[in-house]
């Protein structure tokens, strides 16, 4: 374990990105501060601020969580009814402050500004054209390809035409807000990857977020979903709905429900928490086991094990308490002391596990080192009996669409049974929802997502490049998308 990050950050898959974007509002930034800091959870490294009062832009940004980067003064540095900002974790590009967004360009006297959630799967292949056109790179973001795009479009064509053919040129996930001096322009792929919603406030200003839980917290109505393949732009003439390019097949990321999105939230037009609750239900139709107490690993999986307690008629219980007070360093003990990484983040209850025979609920198992040394400790506290039920299918296949999976060569299912990754944990029992289970849960037809990490359909192939770089870090070979 690192001694700069929490062992739960380097056993689960890494968040995405989240954006947020209000216009015609006096205190536009303030409130992208507040919706940034719903949005959190989708990213934790660095969050910026981009902010237009009809004369230019300012920007700051820096590395770190919201409440860290910004304060009052810093927000009252950032005037403008306009402004739109980004979490951010990276899945292209490295962690380093010159990769913060929203990244800015200034081009033949206009300013303009990208905040992007998602990741191009040909942006190797663009990269070095671009290259070889003479584009010169500040960043290592996929985002600044776009940039480029953009740029050389804007001397032939005004802007809505110039950021369509651009994007016309990019193939993969994007949920973006562009921003300039007076306008807001929200945009997503056509196979709609990754949510993004829009919404009013009283006072007629619209908003723009990654997920409903932002727009709560401003008291913001939610209006409706950015459809997938839209073009929104937002001026001081209203909203203006453009459809650019030829429709696709939908590609929802279906880990947004399973664990990515805040359960508040809504995505897709489902209730989060609904979802994973129903998820929980149909584990415990699938996989019927006779025990005397349901918990969670808080905070993952506790709604589907809500769902499982509910329908199975055992009880819910909390076998393990949270330390919700570890910061992101912390002073590494003796090697004596086994297990600490684990101990200091959850405690077993003794009193409750001594001769139980438990059922644990997760939402996924990524690599399984934490979860081995979470049931070791269980046993240790007495547990007669440990079972396993995960509310999603073994993840056996790497992400090329801004879900940081690590390569399959680290992921536990990858290349094991279901048999050998029970014995590994050192479980009574294990067993993962089917396929057919958790899209039933979800109540959306099976092709209306993206289930690439599941069962190794891409529904847009890579770039040779970005495939091979994949095989080379041991990744299955590619299939054909549905």
């Amino acid at each position: 374990m690192g001694a700069d990050m929490p062992d739960e950050e380097l056993w689960r898959p890494r968040h995405e990105c989240g954006i947020c974007g209000v216009f015609g509002h006096g205190d536009a930034a303030k409130l992208v501060y507040f919706g940034l800091y719903a949005l959190q959870h989708r990213g934790q490294e660095s969050a910026g601020i981009a902010a237009g009062n009809g004369q230019g832009i300012v920007l700051r940004k820096a590395m770190g969580l919201v409440p860290d980067v910004f304060s009052e003064q810093t927000l009252q540095q950032l005037p403008g009814h306009l402004a739109s900002g980004h979490v951010r974790y990276s899945t292209t590009g490295a962690s380093s402050p010159g990769n913060v967004q929203p990244f800015m360009i200034r081009h033949r006297g206009m300013e303009l500004t990208i905040a992007h959630n998602g990741n191009l799967v040909n942006s190797m292949t663009l990269h070095k054209r671009l290259e070889a056109e003479g584009a010169i790179f500040q960043t290592s973001m996929d985002s600044e390809i776009v940039l480029h795009l953009l740029a050389r479009e804007l001397v032939r064509h005004p802007l809505p035409e110039a950021i369509a053919r651009a994007l016309g040129q990019v193939r993969g996930a994007y949920s973006l807000l562009l921003m300039t001096k007076d306008s807001l322009m929200a945009v997503r792929d056509p196979g709609g990857f990754h949510p993004l919603c829009l919404g009013m406030l009283d006072n007629g200003a619209y908003v723009v977020a990654s997920e409903t839980c932002a727009l709560d917290l401003i008291e913001a109505r939610y209006l409706r979903e950015i459809e997938p393949g839209e073009l929104l732009i937002i001026n001081r003439e209203g909203l203006q709905s453009l459809h650019p390019w030829p429709p696709a097949r939908r590609s929802f990321c279906i880990f947004e429900h399973v664990y990515f999105a805040r359960p508040d939230s809504n995505v897709f037009g489902l209730n989060v928490y609904a979802a994973r609750k129903r998820m929980g239900a149909m584990l415990a139709r699938e996989a019927k086991i006779d025990a005397d107490i349901v918990m969670p690993f808080p905070d993952s999986g506790n709604y589907a094990a809500l769902g499982y307690a509910q329908a199975s008629g055992i009880p819910l219980e909390f076998g393990m308490i949270r330390n919700h007070y570890v910061g992101r360093t912390f002073i590494q003990p003796s090697q004596s002391m086994r297990d600490f990484s684990v101990r200091v983040k959850l405690n077993p209850v003794r009193e409750l596990l001594a001769g139980k025979r438990v059922i644990i609920v997760e939402d996924s198992i990524v690599r399984g080192t934490t979860g081995r040394s979470r049931v070791q400790s269980l046993r240790r506290a007495g547990a007669k009996e440990i079972h396993m039920v995960v509310s999603c299918p073994p993840t056996r296949y790497g992400c090329f669409y801004g879900v940081d999976f690590p390569s399959p060569k680290k992921l536990v299912a990858s290349g094991n049974t279901i048999e050998g990754i029970r014995d590994y944990l050192g479980l009574d029992s294990l067993h993962y929802l089917s396929l057919e289970g958790l899209v039933e849960a979800t109540g959306l037809p099976k092709e209306h997502f993206c289930l690439a990490c599941f069962n190794n359909e891409y529904p847009v192939p890579p770039d040779t490049g970005l495939a091979k770089e994949a095989l080379d870090e041991g990744r299955q070979p590619l299939s054909p998308g549905l």
